[in-house]
């Protein structure tokens, strides 16, 4: 059956296609493929979007809810809202996907995650998912692909207007936004204050008596997470086209988890940034950006002891550990109009990592710096892009990726791609130092990636369909006494496909991804399926516009994977299905209804953790049009 849809929903991208411009809620430019505005229909990589209007239309109640299931995309969570979750790109391991929050990445740079856990729904305007190698533009981490949230921002002209939202669901679950944005006849802004609350679930499935499975305990119980956010945003434009642009977004909250020696996490999350763009002269746009990034862990065992002493005055007594880290980024990026159709950009990027932690970790800061170029052009049908980088790590050394992309559009609109290029991800402090502070020897991960494409915008329809092959050298893996060494080699082979269209208020997303996550190690894992990473999984997003209501649905289907290296402990496939309505008072307030895994479907995606069986959620909103 699981076969069957996700085969079903891939075909569809294709037979489909020839139905009859792309949906008029597709932004006409992305960002994040090229570092700078392109028309999507001459981006050169497989690229999905998730718009506000997609965000409203589904209800999710966590970035994990919005990306799970897109092309490529794979989500692991250790027991409902809050708890952490990690994210595998086209079969790379958790740390090669760049995660950017408005051109800032985030992350730490202990471990090198980004806390998608920690990302309030209700502050994103958009989402860029690129697909495929970025190092060339991006350096490090970006062997997976690259993702860009963009945070809500006002418009210019646009009178002051408010928005609010009130939801309240099962397991105890309240949240909440009040914002408002506005703008001038040359600025723009918005201010944001939210929150979620939830008694949560029993984040770990083994009961008493149970030998321990990874969950650090045997008593179950219930695993809260609260948190709190806030954003700000806003810019402005002079006549001669020179912009100042600037952002902050922070997140607080508490995370309950099962644990022995430690059970609850204190955690924030802080981005900030600010760029201005000015012209240089009348072909050259150059851009001056600032950015950082915080992140903030204190981790307790059995909640927090307030009870301060004259010897540790500040200081919670129960804290059993603590991370903090800051990245300073910077960036200079000029780009050229050399003749029509073709544009080179290059540029410099700086940044300055920090930790400190209760591990002793002999090194705590580094820096990078990275050079890079890339050339556009389009002649005819024809489109090339060749992009080149060069990285120096203080820690690493020296590090040089490339690319080249090449598209040919036929007459009927269709194009085919194909491309290759090369990335890397640079071990972490954790890689390197952790549990024990002393230092390993330890070579950056590196990757080659080819990549052939078809795609259309027929009418109603877009569509797309890529298949790729990516082999990473010095994979980091363990050895027997739990020290990371450069000891595997992978090969991740895929076919992604992806379909959208927005007609007589009919509105369809559908995705599939089948790919071979496979260890090429000459040991004895050689050929396993890489950790947590299904061969198979498929969404489908339909929904109706009735008038007053719009009523929808959602259905997610994963094969089994495992949940180790060896391949000895199993995840079973699954199947979920979400229903959704709105109820549109009028142009300003709407009541929302959803019911989150109608069938109670009992599943895992990291071994011996819980998820959500079915869960309702009420929302009401008032947003008025701007």
């Amino acid at each position: 059956m699981k076969k069957t849809l996700l085969a079903t929903a891939l075909l569809s991208s294709i037979a489909m296609a020839h139905a009859a411009d792309a949906p008029d809620n597709l932004p006409a430019v992305v960002v994040t493929a090229n570092r700078a505005p392109t028309p999507l229909d001459e981006v050169l990589a497989p690229v999905t979007v998730i718009t506000r209007e997609d965000i409203e239309r589904l209800q999710p109640i966590s970035v994990q809810d919005l990306l799970t299931g897109l092309p490529g995309v794979v989500m692991a969570n250790t027991g409902g809202l809050g708890q952490q979750t990690s994210m595998f790109m086209r079969g790379t391991n958790s740390a090669h996907t760049l995660v950017l929050v408005d051109g800032v990445r985030v992350g730490t740079v202990g471990a090198g995650l980004p806390a998608y856990e920690q990302l309030p729904v209700e502050q994103i305007d958009h989402i860029e998912v690129v697909r495929g190698p970025r190092s060339t533009l991006y350096g490090s981490d970006a062997i997976g692909g690259v993702i860009q949230i963009f945070t809500r921002h006002g418009q210019a002209g646009e009178a002051p207007t408010p928005s609010v939202s009130v939801t309240g669901g099962s397991h105890g679950y309240t949240a909440g936004q009040v914002g408002v944005s506005g703008g001038t006849t040359h600025g723009w802004y918005n201010a944001s204050l939210g929150g979620q609350y939830t008694a949560g679930i029993n984040a770990c499935r083994i009961g008493a008596g149970t030998a321990f499975k990874g969950c650090f305990t045997d008593e179950p119980d219930h695993d809260a997470y609260r948190t709190y956010n806030g954003a700000l945003s806003g810019g402005y434009r002079w006549d001669d086209g020179t912009e100042l642009t600037g952002s902050w977004l922070r997140s607080k909250g508490t995370i309950e988890y099962d644990g022995d020696f430690q059970n609850l996490t204190r955690r924030s999350q802080q981005v900030a940034g600010g760029k201005l763009s000015f012209d240089a002269m009348a072909d050259w746009r150059m851009s001056v950006s600032l950015g950082q990034n915080q992140d903030r862990a204190d981790n307790y065992l059995n909640g927090a002891d307030k009870t301060l002493d004259f010897v540790n005055y500040g200081v919670d007594k129960a804290r059993v550990g603590y991370l903090y880290s800051k990245r300073n980024q910077a960036a200079w990026q000029n780009d050229f109009t050399l003749a029509p159709g073709q544009t080179l950009s290059a540029g410099v990027d700086y940044q300055q990592e920090k930790l400190d932690s209760d591990t002793d970790y002999l090194k705590t800061t580094r820096n990078n710096t990275g050079v890079f170029a890339l050339y556009q052009g389009v002649f005819g049908p024809h489109e090339i892009q060749l992009s080149a980088r060069h990285d120096h790590n203080t820690q690493f050394g020296n590090h040089t990726t490339g690319a080249a992309a090449y598209g040919f559009r036929f007459e009927n609109g269709m194009r085919i791609t194909a491309s290759y290029g090369t990335a890397f991800h640079a071990p972490t402090f954790n890689d390197e130092y952790y549990p024990y502070g002393a230092p390993v020897a330890l070579k950056p991960e590196k990757s080659r990636t080819a990549e052939i494409g078809l795609s259309g915008a027929p009418g109603i329809w877009n569509w797309a369909v890529n298949a790729y092959q990516t082999k990473v050298d010095d994979l980091i893996g363990f050895d027997a006494a739990f020290l990371p060494i450069n000891v595997s080699e992978a090969r991740l082979r895929g076919l992604e496909g992806q379909l959208g269209a927005d007609v007589d208020g009919w509105h369809l997303r559908a995705y599939a991804t089948l790919q071979q996550p496979l260890n090429r190690d000459n040991g004895s894992q050689k050929d396993n399926l890489l950790a947590r990473r299904p061969r198979r999984t498929g969404r489908v997003d339909l929904d109706k516009d009735l008038g007053m209501f719009t009523l929808g649905g959602s259905v997610y289907a994963a094969g089994y994977s495992y949940d180790d290296a060896a391949n000895t402990t199993r995840l079973g496939g699954y199947a979920t299905a979400d229903l959704r309505a709105t109820w549109h008072v009028d142009n300003a307030w709407s009541v929302q209804g959803r019911v989150a895994n109608v069938a109670d479907k009992r599943y895992e995606t990291a071994a011996y953790y819980n998820q959500l069986g079915r869960t309702y959620y009420l929302t009401v909103r008032f947003a008025p049009a701007p």
